[in-house]
Order: structure tokens, then C-alpha cells, then sequence
């Protein structure tokens, strides 16, 4: 999944930081489909693979952060929200909220090294001055060498800014998702009995539960809407968070202020979304991808404790 993602990725920061690091070469077409033409004309299909090495070594770690925090957060959070009187929808959708916040705030502390490594790697090729890295390892010196183990945390801050309410959104828009997609169609698997199974419970008593091919397509649809609520309110975040992380300073500190007020001068706030498009399906796709494998292999997980059990 990482490496079918990633050219979409790098296509997104690219468009991101393109009218700051094109001075003295043709700036990138504003169509994301433009951009990738141009990339690929001039310095390769390789292009879209820079940094691919530091971003998947960062991967693993990070993910198990994430979804540590995610569960530790849920099984808190859950019982709670009920207890204290919450409708189960409502409940449903706070908990994945905070849920997704702490996974998110957990798992910056490995990834944001790894987004200052890989992104400055991906706009190699752009005369930028932060774009003098011959791979993963020589950026890392260079900018510890340069900035100490704070430069790895540039934009640490706006990370969390970033990501959190991102993930928050995600998760709470995924619960609700679903409830709604089933409401939709529940009526309609029990009338006609499609993609449905009949489960015994024993003295004679049956239940219809959906088929599990059923449960992947609801959760993939739910998490593919949820990946795009998600980029679409976060995606100014997103390109202030990358430009700190990217651009030098020109001799000024990197702040929040100079990068907004930079980026508004540039474009208006239209710049803000900049590389929407290639944010938008990257996380969508991902999204629907990881959701559905980390509920199939809990659905097993639980049969395996069952049959043990048993």
C-alpha cells in the first residue's frame, strides 16, 4: 500500500512547495495531472519514489505507536462515554474521536522525523536550498548537523495540529459512517437476504448477522468517506506543516505566522489547498486499505480466542 501510495504523496508536496522552490527553473503546472506530467518528463519515474526508504522504515514503528494508543484509548473511552449517559451514536463517534487524537499525538513521535527526512528528499530536483541530500541517512546528518535533534522536530507542533484533528475527524466521521450505511441497507440484507448469513444460537433460536465480504465493503465505503472528510478539512494544516518542514527560513526563524502570511502572499488562501487532489485519494485509498485489513484480522483475532476458549 505504502509504495502505491507514495508517488501520490510526493505529488502532493510537491504542489505544495512549488512556487517557492521553482526560482530559477519552470514552476510545476497547478493540475495535479500537469504536475505529475511534468515531474515525470524531466527527472523520471524515480522522481516519485524519493524518500520512500526513510518513509517505510518509519512505517512499522509508527503504526504500532498509532494503533497501540488507538485501542488503549478506546477500551477507556467507550465504556465511559455510556456510562455517563451518552446516546450510542454519540458515544460511538467521541470515542473514535479521541481515539484517533491520542494515536495521532502518539505516533508523531516517530513520524515527524520521518515526514522532515522524506519530504525534503521528495523535492529533490526543485533548486531549493533544503534540497541537498544524496538520501535518507546523509539528510539525517546534515540536519542534525545543522539544527541538532531539533531540526528532526521542525514543525513537531504543527504536526499535532495537523494530524490529530485529522484523525479525530477520521474516526468519528468512520463510526457514523457506518451507522448510517447500515440503517441504509440493513432493511434491505434482512428482506431479501442478500449477503447475509443465518447464525445459530442454539435451542432453535437463529439470527441473521451480514457476511463478512459484506462488512468489508460497508467498512471500506465508510473509511473511503472518512479519508476524504478528513483531507478536505485538514489540508491547510497540512501544507503549513509541510512548508516548516521543507523551506528555509531565508536567514528568519520558521514560525506558523511567517509560513501562513508567506503562503497567503503567494496565492491567497486558495494556495492553502494546493495538492487537495493527490491528498484526497492517497488517504482515502489508504485509509480503505488499512481499515479493512486491521478489521479482518481482529474479526480472526477474536475467532482464534473463541475456538481456544471453546
Amino acid at each position: 500500500v505504502s509504495a502505491a501510495l507514495y508517488p501520490a504523496v510526493v505529488l502532493k508536496t510537491r504542489l505544495q512547495v512549488a512556487p517557492v522552490a521553482a526560482t530559477g527553473a519552470a514552476a510545476l503546472p497547478p493540475s495535479a495531472f500537469g504536475a505529475a506530467a511534468a515531474i515525470l518528463r524531466r527527472e523520471g519515474a524515480l522522481a516519485f519514489y524519493r524518500g520512500f526508504a526513510t518513509s517505510l522504515a518509519g512505517t512499522v514503528p509508527a503504526r504500532a505507536l498509532y494503533m497501540g494508543a488507538l485501542e488503549a484509548t478506546r477500551s477507556a473511552v467507550g465504556p465511559i462515554a455510556l456510562s455517563l449517559g451518552a446516546p450510542e451514536p454519540a458515544a460511538s463517534a467521541a470515542t473514535g474521536a479521541a481515539a484517533g487524537l491520542a494515536a495521532a499525538v502518539a505516533a508523531q513521535i516517530v513520524w515527524t522525523p520521518v515526514d522532515v527526512i522524506s519530504q525534503r528528499l521528495m523535492v529533490q530536483g526543485n533548486p531549493c536550498p533544503a534540497s541537498r541530500y544524496r538520501g535518507g541517512v546523509d539528510a539525517f546528518r546534515k540536519i542534525v548537523g545543522s539544527d541538532g535533534l531539533r531540526g528532526l522536530y521542525r514543525g513537531f507542533g504543527m504536526s499535532i495540529l495537523t494530524y490529530a484533528p485529522s484523525n479525530a475527524v477520521w474516526w468519528a466521521t468512520y463510526s457514523l459512517s457506518q451507522k448510517i450505511i447500515w440503517s441504509g441497507i440493513g432493511c434491505y440484507l434482512c428482506e431479501y437476504g442478500v449477503g447475509v448469513q443465518e447464525i445459530d444460537l442454539g435451542n432453535g433460536d437463529s439470527s441473521l448477522q451480514p457476511g463478512c465480504k459484506t462488512v468489508m465493503v460497508v467498512q471500506g465505503v465508510s473509511a473511503a468517506m472518512a479519508g476524504g472528510a478528513s483531507a478536505l478539512v485538514t489540508m491547510p494544516l497540512d501544507t503549513i506543516k509541510t512548508r516548516m518542514q521543507v523551506m528555509d527560513g531565508d536567514g528568519e526563524p520558521i514560525t506558523v505566522g511567517r509560513t501562513v502570511r508567506r503562503l497567503i502572499k503567494e496565492g491567497g488562501w486558495a494556495a492553502c489547498y494546493r495538492g487537495l487532489g493527490p491528498r484526497w485519494a492517497s488517504m482515502s485509498l489508504s485509509a480503505t486499505t488499512m481499515i479493512t485489513t486491521y478489521e479482518f484480522l481482529k474479526r480472526l483475532s477474536d475467532k482464534g480466542q473463541e475456538s481456544g476458549l471453546a
